[in-house]
């Protein structure tokens, strides 16, 4: 009889854990964070973000040594880690003494917000551990599992590339004089590109450091500077006239620690026997285990861990219904989100008879336990051994190429793959189209199966009660055999397949052909043979051109789908499917020497070579300023590299701390007839149900007072929170929130901006601007044109979602809220008004947020709000921290906008006169709707003259979530209308779109359509596109372009050059100020405090630049701790780029009246510590303590008269982008993006070339992959979390990134702080540069395939629209016709 163990044994970070009492609901990542190890996040619990990402190593027996890899904690059940060591990012380094990865990505400014930073280091750390010496490339992609929304992910490649590099790997050395210098080395320098190849390496002075000790000095100046001493040497990378970002970059890489992989810490030894089953028997045994929970509220009740094929068959034979589970990367988001219940299940990831492979003589036959990141491995040593019977392997390598991210390859099997029978498995079609067979075994015995008879239905396979997957035979491929497999999804890494497919065929000596086979996924319910398409090859002679017509027309006979077909995309799934026809047949007829393709036509159909990124910075050295100015990395970028930096959910919890959980609404539009809580009320650890009868003051919010806390009659759209349930736990609060039964009558809901337009759903404001008489200027124009431009939604997808924690503080009804907030002031305001107390009796909190971006500068106060309730009601602590899916639909995201509009315009494309209508999806409510207008209409006119111009603009009401503040904050959407508008004016007259934009670009003295001339001292639009067509070759890139696209069919190239000038300043004039309060201690130490909150932007390190500069003290000197509405009260939002201007003035202004008023301290104590001077002035009773403030002059605007200053200046920029396109998927690669930017005077450099690349990847996203979509049979929104929102990834970003700063010709003219600019959104409608060259691409394909009417194309340009836009004869084919467009499609953007 089996003697089970009924605990587990492991260790985290080199501690042994033994835990007897598992909770079998818990996953590793919960585990890790309730003991204090809150390092690693919780980004989506979906295994999507690598946010969690923790390295698991396990002792391989017969590899006689331990193996590491990554894997998603928020996944992995906690009972799945007996025997095994998992290292999080607290067990690398700390702040004090970080590991080299940390302090690489910490110095090289790969860490903003910070949230994510944990997830990249765990991925490169494990990357190091398992290979030393990796290649650029293996680096790039070992992050194919991790997202990061702030960086742009350039200066996270470029920290964790160095690990690449001999010359940067050594680090640095550090002499007995305690100065750092990079390692010696013939050819690298510096260890930078740039440098002039020195032996010695040069001596870092802190660039922080002022009065008396030297700033960065020329290497010329120096003995042993990397110019070797020869002073005034030209060409050394640290002259006046060089690129100071290469310099920056050298002093961060001398500062570098050595990286020795010999060091590392080694797997527990105990650990080793035990997994080997060596231990004493006084010590721990390694059993097979039998876990049964104690917990009431437990989901699993029994866990069961076998360790044999034996022991695991008498317990499937005993328990039938038990859940198999390996990877749990499918299990698990069924528990999570579908909250699917498996009451007993059975963890199989030990029994090592399932992960064996053994060769056989016509084939492999492979353990289905075996993960697929190992497949991988087996399968490219295959293809290796057996180069003339490898097609099958190759092919299934194909699949695993884009399967996932790594950290799901590490844990997930191929039994999961093909036992969940998805009808969108990438591997599945291989597996099917090459003929394997399966091996079912039960305690009974075994069968084979052909897997063309194992699918049986949608999720329904031929498994027998008590059977499982034992094994899967592949076939070696036979002589004259092409094998291939493709797939297209959202995203081309870590994405889901919209259709995946694999093909074979095999052709006789006289090639015809023997057998075919097509398989496809995403075609129909299951993984499907195109019998059809395979009985039309079978006797043809392959390689025949008519061939493959017939074979187009067979799958799209077979295939073709039904508008309303589940999952959508109707169309294009089907010319996808036939897309791949043509590719296969392409390939292989080259391959097997078949009629007459040409090698380049074939290569047209290969998937994209995968290249290096790389990028290149430029700006100039800041020659007067000791620290304002240089590229200090962000101040807390090793406390978020170590995982020392907290957030909202890393608080410890206060006292008996309490948990809420939202009852969601169920529908888009309904009234609320009853809620009852009577099942949720009686369930463990419920404390209350709270409604909006329990809200004791006002249950109205928002600016426009049009919005309620909780819905008192009506919901408004689909999550709405209806009820607050409020438990002891997060996951009993989230149960029971399940047994609130809400009672509603149904009402019509409308859903897109089009359909609002139509039915007059708009709220009563209009926005116009009206100058000139457009009417005339219109009939006078030689062209006029008419149409209609659209721009989709789009999640912030901040990875920290929002959370609060409000903490009642016992009397007075006094709180403490710790929100993850962009608004403190709002949260304040908000919360005392729901309480019905003073405000002054709140005092809301934000330490850092895990990124903003708009989207927590309002919606964020309903989160706090709600969450102080709950502490009222109980009078303890309560923690509100929203999953990403409940985020996603309550939260809301970027306006969709829709415009119609008339252009006139003279033959050479002069403009002339412009009406336009602008329409936004405003969503339920007000929220800031109104100011997203304003900002876009007045952004409608980007950088160019109109003319006469009607511009009106209305907020759509509908039933969504209330949209909300996003980065450019309508600006982008304003400027896209226009930029696209212009895309079909140059069309239509047939003249080439960057004529158009540059004969039309503003002159200084110019007016703007909002009545604001453009000064001549701050107009650089032009000077900057002047030079970027210069310095970008642009005509002979153009030309190349045309000659690449002229010979070439399937693949085509598209240029675009777009400029951009947006507007700093709030609408609203009255939070135009910002506040500061600074404190000078006794010990020489300040803490400044100010009214803008840190989301990654750098805003404290700029402060801090600002009152080290002031205050002439080092930088190390200054502290900011948080932002609070006790130090700073009646704060602006952190929003609309304006926070360093006004905070930055603020904390100038308090700082200089301190410098003043120490001032004759210093004149008297030349010599004497800043330290010394405070204590002197303190014991004079000097006041050490000083309140800046700072109020924007001169703005103001009347919307009424069209009169006033708008904006105070604008940041301006130009970036040219250059794509391929795949026509055939509509997949592309963004080649080369060159960017210029107008910052003013940067606070600093470093941070503001962060920002520019953030700003320009969420703008990529907007305009490609990041589709919104919303189900119009429920209203319900489909796209909630990463698994179905696809935000750019690593290997999205440009292969070649070129990012400078210009430098103002008249430094000082700005009145800004500084002379600086606003930088954090204006880069963003950059992006759009990459949807204009798709379009651009898009139009040579249409060129070719006879297609002359103007291209109407509306963002996000996902590779569905780009695939349909190109409109070939596939296209046409698989179009459906109007008529038959019947019934409800499945989603529909909003």
């Amino acid at each position: 009889m089996t003697v089970f163990g009924t605990g587990i044994l492991f260790y985290v970070n080199g501690t042994q854990v033994t835990i007897d009492d598992v909770d079998l609901d818990m996953t590793l990542l919960q585990y890790l964070r309730s003991t204090g190890l809150t390092g690693t996040k919780l980004g989506c619990g979906e295994g999507g973000c690598g946010a969690c990402t923790v390295m698991v190593s396990t002792y391989n027996v017969d590899l006689g040594r331990p193996t590491h890899a990554t894997a998603n904690a928020c996944l992995y059940p906690l009972y799945a880690m007996d025997g095994k060591h998992v290292v999080t990012v607290e067990g690398l380094g700390s702040a004090k003494h970080p590991h080299p990865v940390q302090q690489r990505i910490a110095l090289l400014h790969g860490s903003q917000c910070g949230f994510c930073t944990p997830g990249f280091v765990m991925s490169l750390y494990t990357l190091l551990r398992n290979n030393p010496n990796p290649s650029e490339l293996d680096i790039e992609e070992c992050f194919d599992g991790n997202l990061c929304r702030c960086t742009g992910y350039r200066p996270i490649l470029d920290a964790a590339k160095t690990f690449a590099n001999d010359a940067w790997k050594a680090g640095a050395n550090v002499g007995k004089d305690g100065i750092a210098r990079a390692p010696e080395t013939e050819s690298k320098g510096c260890g930078i590109e740039g440098c002039c190849q020195t032996k010695k390496a040069f001596s870092l002075p802190d660039p922080a450091r002022v009065n008396g000790v030297s700033e960065t000095s020329d290497c010329a100046k120096t003995s042993e500077g990397c110019c070797k001493g020869a002073k005034g040497s030209e060409g050394c990378c640290k002259t006046k006239d060089a690129n100071w970002a290469v310099v920056e970059k050298s002093e961060a890489v001398a500062k570098f620690r050595a990286y020795d992989a010999t060091q590392e810490p080694i797997f527990p030894p105990f650990l080793a026997r035990y997994v080997r089953g060596e231990t004493e028997p006084t010590e721990a045994q390694r059993r097979e285990l039998h876990l049964r929970t104690t917990q009431d509220d437990a989901q699993c009740t029994q866990v069961f861990r076998p360790l044999t094929l034996d022991s695991l068959l008498a317990i499937v034979k005993e328990h039938p219904a038990a859940k198999l589970v390996a990877g749990n990367s499918e299990v698990g988001v069924e528990i999570k989100f579908k909250r699917t219940q498996f009451a007993t299940q059975v963890y199989v990831g030990d029994v090592p008879e399932l992960r064996t492979v053994e060769r056989c003589a016509d084939g492999v036959e492979f353990g289905v336990n075996i993960t697929l990141a190992r497949f991988g491995h087996e399968l490219q040593t295959l293809s290796r051994e057996l180069p003339e019977q490898s097609q099958c392997y190759a092919a299934l390598l194909e699949a695993l190429r884009f399967f996932a991210g790594n950290q799901i390859r590490n844990v997930a099997t191929v039994a999961g793959n093909i036992a969940t029978a998805s009808p969108i498995s990438d591997l599945n079609p291989v597996f099917l189209a090459t003929g394997s067979v399966l091996t079912l075994v039960s305690a009974s015995g075994s069968r084979r199966v052909p897997i063309s008879e194992f699918f049986l239905g949608y999720r329904r396979t031929a498994l027998a009660q008590g059977e499982i997957l034992h094994k899967v035979f592949v076939p070696h491929s036979r002589p004259r055999e092409i094998v291939r497999a493709f797939k297209q999804a959202k995203r081309k890494d870590d994405d889901i397949a919209i259709v995946t497919c694999a093909m074979r065929v095999r052709v006789d000596d006289a090639g015809r052909v023997e057998e075919a086979a097509y398989a496809f996924g995403g075609m129909a319910p299951t993984t499907v043979l195109a019998k059809s398409v395979g009985a039309a090859s079978v006797g043809t002679a392959w390689g025949d051109a008519a061939l493959l017509g017939q074979l187009v027309a067979a799958c799209h006979a077979e295939l073709q789908l039904a508008y309303t077909v589940p999952g959508g995309m109707a169309e294009y799934r089907t010319a996808l499917a036939c897309s791949f026809v043509r590719k296969f047949w392409t390939l292989s007829s080259a391959a097997l020497g078949s009629g007459d393709i040409e090698p380049h036509v074939a290569s047209e159909m290969e998937e994209d070579a995968r290249t290096v990124s790389h990028g290149q910075q430029a700006y100039e050295r800041v020659s007067d300023r000791a620290i304002v100015g240089h590229g200090v990395a962000h101040v807390s970028a090793l406390q978020q590299t170590t995982g020392e930096a907290r957030y909202i959910d890393d608080m410890p919890a206060v006292g008996a701390e309490l948990h809420m959980a939202l009852v969601p609404s169920a529908h888009p539009h309904a009234h609320v007839l009853k809620v009852d809580s009577t099942e949720a009320l009686g369930m463990a650890g419920v404390k209350c149900v709270l409604t909006h009868e329990d809200v004791p003051g006002s249950n109205i919010w928002n600016i426009f007072r049009d919005e309620e806390l909780l819905p008192s009659r009506t919901v408004h759209h689909v999550g709405q929170p209806v009820a607050l349930v409020v438990a002891a736990t997060q996951r009993q609060a989230q149960a029971a929130a399940q047994r609130v039964h809400v009672t509603y009558e149904v009402l019509p809901a409308v859903l897109t901006v089009r359909d609002a337009v139509a039915q007059g759903a708009l709220f009563a404001e209009e926005r116009k601007l009206v100058r000139g008489d457009v009417d005339a200027a219109l009939a006078a124009s030689d062209v006029t044109l008419s149409g209609t431009s659209y721009c989709g939604a789009q999640e912030h997808f901040y990875l920290e979602t929002m959370g609060a924690v409000a903490v009642p503080r016992g009397e007075n009804g006094e709180m403490d809220l710790y929100a993850s907030t962009q608004n403190p002031t709002e949260a304040q305001m908000v919360c005392a008004e729901a309480l019905g107390v003073p405000a002054a009796r709140i005092v809301c909190h934000v330490k850092r947020m895990g990124g903003g971006f708009g989207g927590k500068e309002s919606r964020s106060v309903l989160v706090s709000t709600l969450a102080a309730l709950g502490a009222q009601h109980t009078g303890r602590s309560v923690r509100l921290v929203l999953d990403r899916d409940v985020d996603m639909q309550i939260s809301g995201q970027r306006h969709p906008f829709y415009a119609t509009w008339t252009v006139g315009a003279t033959r050479t494309g002069e403009l002339r006169a412009l009406r336009m209508r602008l329409y936004s999806n405003g969503g339920f409510s007000h929220d800031l709707s109104l100011g997203v207008l304003e900002r876009a209409v007045s952004h409608v006119d980007n950088c160019y003259r109109l003319g006469a111009t009607d511009i009106v603009g209305r907020v759509c009401r509908t039933n969504t979530q209330s949209n909300t503040a996003f980065r450019s904050f309508g600006g982008c959407q304003g400027m896209l209308m226009t930029e696209s508008m212009l895309c079909e004016l140059a069309d239509h007259i047939n003249v080439p779109i960057e004529h158009i934009r540059r004969i039309n670009m503003y002159s200084a003295g110019d007016v703007t359509p909002f009545s604001q001339p453009l000064v001549a001292a701050d107009w650089n639009v032009p000077r900057m596109w002047d030079q970027l067509e210069r310095e970008a070759s642009v005509v002979a890139r153009r030309a190349e372009i045309e000659e690449f696209n002229r010979t070439t069919q399937f693949r085509k190239r598209g240029l675009a050059m777009v400029p951009t000038k947006f507007g700093i300043s709030f609408g609203v004039k009255h939070l135009n100020q910002g506040m500061s309060l600074v404190h000078v201690y006794m010990d020489g130490s300040v803490l400044v405090a100010h009214g803008g909150t840190e989301m990654g932007q750098g805003l404290h390190t700029k402060m801090a630049q600002i009152a080290a500069e002031t205050l002439e003290v080092p930088l190390s000197t200054i502290f900011i701790s948080e932002t609070a509405t006790n130090t700073a009260a009646n704060t602006s939002p952190t929003a609309a780029s304006a926070s360093s201007d006004l905070n930055g003035y603020a904390v100038y202004n308090a700082c200089k009246v301190l410098a003043d008023r120490l001032r004759p301290y210093r004149e008297r104590m030349h010599d004497a510590s800043f330290a010394a001077i405070a204590k002197a002035a303190y014991l004079d009773r000097v006041q050490l303590s000083e309140a800046g403030h700072y109020a924007t002059p001169d703005i103001g605007f009347s919307w009424a008269e069209n009169s006033g200053l708008l904006y105070f200046y604008f940041t301006q920029g130009v970036a040219l982008a250059e794509v391929e396109l795949d026509v055939l998927t509509g997949s592309h690669t963004t080649r080369r993006v060159d960017i210029i930017m107008d910052v003013g005077r940067s606070l600093n450099k470093a941070i503001d070339i962060g920002q520019i690349e953030g700003a320009f990847a969420q703008g990529q996203g907007w305009c490609t992959t990041e589709e919104f979509l919303y189900s119009p049979a429920t209203g319900r929104l489909l796209t909630q979390g990463p698994g179905n929102y696809k935000i750019p990834s690593a290997l999205d970003i440009p292969r070649d990134l070129r990012v400078s700063l210009m430098e103002p010709e008249q430094p000082n003219a700005l009145k800004t702080i500084f002379s600086s600019k606003g930088i954090g959104e204006p880069p963003l409608f950059l992006g759009a540069s990459v949807f204009f060259a798709l379009r651009d691409a898009v139009m040579a394909a249409r060129k070719d395939n006879g297609v002359e009417r103007p291209l109407h194309m509306e963002c996000p340009a996902t590779a569905e629209v780009l695939r349909m836009a190109c409109e070939d004869d596939i296209v046409e084919l698989t179009r459906i016709p109007h008529g038959q467009r019947q019934g409800v499609p499945f989603a529909v953007r909003i």
